[in-house]
């Protein structure tokens, strides 16, 4: 079976850090466009970073310079490390795979994780 399970969400201090995790199974990381998207109460999903085939990382703006995503092909994970966090990052973080190059948004991925919920406080 297809899995996509995140972990490493929490509550945390604005400033602070968290490192989340998505552990996949029954494909290859390698050969999908990883994503991370998150989505916070009333608002649409927004799509905060992507890691293409190539290795190549991709960022949204209120993000970018703050978050890094990396994945790992041999554990067949994606992370997102997230520093310097703010309150406006409190989501639920969404991992999700396309098969191939990186295109489209939420809903145009093959597979999508549960989610994980960061909560950053004051």
């Amino acid at each position: 079976d297809v899995k996509l399970e995140e972990s490493g969400g929490g509550l945390v201090q604005a400033g602070g850090s968290l490192r989340l995790s998505c552990a996949a199974s029954g494909f290859t990381v390698s050969g999908y466009c990883m994503s991370w998207y998150r989505q916070a109460p009333g608002k649409e999903h927004e799509l905060v970073s992507r890691i293409t085939i190539h290795g190549i990382d991709t960022y949204s703006r209120s993000v970018k310079g703050r978050f890094t995503v990396s994945k790992d092909n041999s554990n067949n994970t994606l992370y997102l490390q997230m520093d310097s966090l703010e309150p406006e990052d409190t989501a639920v973080y969404y991992c999700a795979a396309k098969y191939g190059y990186c295109s489209g948004s939420w809903g145009a991925d093959s597979y999508r994780g549960q989610g994980t919920q960061v909560t950053v406080s004051l």
